[in-house]
């Protein structure tokens, strides 16, 4: 009788041993490694792996036609924020992966997406192995989804999912989600790491043989990685991380792999008791609505930063006063803290602004995090806007990275960042000096800085109280 092998593999990160360890010493998670039995090499392989494989023979390099890479064929859902993240559309005979924490509307924005598709003759099958028909056919009914072109399957078997896709023969599969997908030939239950990078790779040999196109639905860990092992990123095409926060209403979907396209667009959405509807000015939606009259207030000011590709325009509001206790609190809501100390560090040693006795809470409205360099500008003129009780033109958009030594440093994107705040109708923006540029289509007024103290001329006037 045959021994049976088992492994030790780490859920993780996929790391294998040969004994069990406490700790994985490649990604230092405790608890994580478990002992899984190694597949036989006589077990049966997907009856497509190799079948349609035969006839491929090495190409050279020079003889790959250009036209072969220029008439990719896309398939496009009609939701303009979903294809631009994906480059224009989904990939004929490509394989992605989307990825997000529970409830965030991962199913959700797929069968608005299948249902896009279905409107334009193609054939989907949706495979859900976490959901019922009736359940998915409720949120259908409150999406006010209904299609002849999709179909619904409901089972965790990959055997039995690899016949309906040979008897149906669909234009697009997704499956939701891939770690509940499990193959009878391996001893592993569903989810282990084994499973996970099996399942996907057939599904990976069906979308290059069958030149079906396939979505795959993505647990995510309490990190917010991607569960099972890092090569499930590897092995498909294109990676999709749909990211909220579930104290708002807005979604964004992030582009992390693209082999068809750009990796740094974003799509966002909001999600409304009919589902998502997608945001086509997504700097609207992060920007206070004031009133014609109103001339604004001290501690607020517009800044263009730059999300992935995409230019927006966000209100970062700050708030300085008198603390009774010795040491004075610092509160970054939306920005990265380390980033604020170093910003207020600067302001009092270039530009002498005494905080010692004061606290200070800088927020992003909207609730969007902005990590980019770009808002360090914005950040210190909201403070000094709220310390000599100053209000900051509302019409005015700032924009630069401020360095230790008080110069403001240049940054990527410049022109779009331009013509966005020229398209929401703002006067006049304020950029780090160009050394070689020159903006001359641009109908807004542009003013060029070179360090922190001309801003504050420009801006603010003189820093007496």
């Amino acid at each position: 009788m045959e021994k049976v092998k088992t492994k030790w593999i780490c859920q993780n990160c996929g790391y294998e041993t040969a004994k069990y360890l406490g700790k994985c010493p490649d990604c230092f998670s405790w608890g994580t490694i478990v002992e899984e039995k190694v597949c036989s090499q006589n077990n049966k392989t997907s009856s497509l792996s190799i079948k349609n494989f035969n006839n491929q023979k090495p190409e050279l390099l020079s003889s790959i036609n250009f036209n072969q890479i220029d008439n990719i064929k896309r398939q496009k859902s009609g939701i303009d924020e979903f294809d631009r993240v994906t480059g224009g559309g989904l990939v004929l005979g490509s394989l992605n992966l989307i990825a997000g924490d529970p409830g965030i509307g991962k199913s959700t924005l797929l069968l608005q997406v299948c249902s896009k598709l279905a409107k334009n003759g193609l054939k989907l099958l949706y495979v859900s192995a976490e959901e019922s028909a009736i359940q998915i056919k409720l949120r259908a009914n409150r999406l006010n989804i209904n299609s002849d072109n999709l179909y619904i399957y409901t089972n965790t078997n990959f055997e039995l999912i690899e016949m309906q896709i040979n008897d149906l023969k669909p234009d697009i599969l997704v499956i939701d989600s891939i770690q509940t997908i499990f193959k009878s030939t391996l001893s592993s239950v569903s989810g282990t790491v084994s499973q996970i990078k099996e399942c996907t790779l057939s599904f990976m040999q069906i979308a290059k043989t069958l030149n079906i196109t396939i979505i795959i639905v993505g647990h995510v860990t309490k990190d917010g990685n991607i569960a099972g092992p890092k090569i499930l990123e590897h092995m498909v095409d294109s990676v999709f991380y749909f990211e909220g926060d579930k104290y708002k209403s807005y979604r964004i979907l992030r582009c992390n792999k693209n082999r068809f396209g750009a990796t740094d667009e974003l799509g966002m959405f909001e999600m409304e008791e009919f589902g998502l509807r997608q945001i086509l000015n997504p700097s609207e939606l992060f920007l206070n609505k004031h009133k014609e009259d109103d001339n604004g207030i001290s501690g607020s000011v517009i800044v263009a930063t730059n999300d992935g590709n995409r230019p927006l325009l966000v209100e970062i509001e700050s708030l300085v006063g008198v603390t009774p206790y010795p040491s004075p609190r610092r509160v970054a809501n939306g920005v990265d803290y380390n980033r604020l100390l170093q910003i207020l560090a600067v302001l009092e040693k270039r530009l002498g602004l005494n905080l010692s006795k004061q606290d200070v809470y800088v927020n992003v409205a909207g609730g969007l995090n902005i990590y980019e360099p770009s808002s360090d500008l914005g950040i210190a003129v909201a403070i000094l806007s709220c310390a000599y009780d100053v209000v900051f033109d509302p019409k005015t958009v700032l924009l630069g990275e401020i360095s230790l030594s008080g110069y403001i440093k240049n940054v990527t994107n410049i022109e779009k960042r331009i013509l966005e705040a020229q398209k929401l109708g703002f006067n006049r923006i304020i950029i780090p000096k160009q050394q070689n540029k020159k903006f001359k289509d641009f109908k807004i007024k542009i003013l060029e800085v070179e360090k922190l103290k001309d801003v504050v001329k420009l801006c603010i006037g003189n820093l007496k109280k």
